[in-house]
């Protein structure tokens, strides 16, 4: 699955998969490759302290077909950063991001994720610690705000402070975080949407990329926030749970390119790659977790689904399992997927 897509990671960021913890691993990331060429896929959040005290390089491994490919690195040291930062360029990532976006109570007592949000000027000394130690671009995924703060006055203060630290892009969820009384998952879902202060943002700001992220559920949402002139659209557990809606059809539809993939050869595409983990020592649940969505809507899905759950965890189960799951999907017109997507 040789893949030489290293491209201006700018154009890549039209669309982009989410870092999500738990989610998007490398295996994760090798299946959406094979779903779109061009979309910006992002590791999971890597902690600075992990890789410069802890040594635990192992989080920078990636497959070559990943790329593009960003980095998300939590933290609120700059020099750590900094060294985080230069260890993930050294690694190959493309772009190197900074978290500050995540509710979680861990994140919060690691002083970094939202909370940052509250301390704009540390953010800024860490964007320009980073910048000056990569030659890859650096960038931010934040919130509208938190808790109390009114957005309206702080998120032009912290796109202002970005832009000036060096920033090239900035990721905004148009949604608070609450850092008290709300878990993560009740973070991305109760807070209300403000998607219409991120477009003030975006004229406000012209010289500065912004992306939005939160909400976005269809391949029509994201090609509707591009033609709003967003630099970028980030999409999570929609790209996720319904990964070919998302991305089947993104390489014709947003960057031009003469190419639609079924979920079928989506499917065995992956084949050479699961052999591979399989003779390095992995397990086939390890990679085909990420793939029970590829199916959705389809009839045979859910069978799709519990061929691939029951019996990946099996000892011995190998790529003969992925074929009989996909005998259970009934088939499907091309031109009636491209459509859904």
């Amino acid at each position: 699955m040789k893949n030489e897509n290293k491209s201006n990671i700018g154009a890549a960021s039209r669309l982009a998969v989410a870092p999500m913890m738990d989610w998007t691993d490398s295996a994760c990331r090798v299946f959406h490759r094979v779903l779109s060429r061009r979309a910006l896929l992002y590791s999971e959040m890597v902690t600075s302290a992990a890789l410069v005290r802890g040594g635990a390089v192992h989080l920078l491994r990636h497959d070559p077909s990943e790329h593009p490919v960003a980095l998300q690195l939590g933290g609120s040291d700059p020099a750590e950063l900094a060294q985080a930062a230069r260890m993930g360029a050294e690694a190959g990532f493309d772009e190197i991001n900074l978290n500050v976006g995540c509710p979680s109570d861990r994140v919060q007592s690691g002083c970094f994720g939202a909370v940052l949000m509250t301390r704009p000027e540390l953010v800024a000394d860490c964007v320009a610690a980073m910048r000056g130690a990569v030659s890859v671009p650096v960038t931010v995924k934040c919130r509208i705000g938190v808790d109390d703060q009114d957005p309206e006055a702080v998120l032009p203060d912290f796109l202002s402070r970005m832009r000036a630290a060096g920033a090239s892009h900035v990721i905004v969820h148009a949604r608070k975080a609450w850092l008290q009384g709300l878990s993560p998952k009740a973070n991305r879902e109760v807070p209300p949407l403000d998607h219409d202060l991120v477009r003030r943002m975006r004229l406000e700001f012209p010289d500065l990329a912004i992306s939005i992220n939160g909400g976005v559920e269809s391949l029509d949402a994201v090609a509707g926030f591009l033609a709003d002139g967003f630099d970028g659209v980030m999409v999570g557990r929609a790209a996720y749970h319904r990964p070919f809606d998302i991305l089947g059809a993104a390489d014709a539809r947003l960057y031009g390119e003469d190419r639609v993939i079924t979920p079928e050869a989506a499917a065995r595409a992956m084949l050479p790659y699961i052999e591979r983990h399989l003779a390095e020592g992995g397990r086939l649940h390890q990679v085909t977790r990420h793939m029970l969505g590829l199916f959705a809507g389809r009839p045979g899905a859910r069978r799709w689904r519990q061929l691939l759950s029951e019996g990946a965890t099996r000892p011995g189960a190998g790529p003969e399992l992925v074929e009989r799951a996909l005998a259970q999907v009934a088939p499907a017109d091309p031109a009636a997927e491209v459509r859904r997507a």
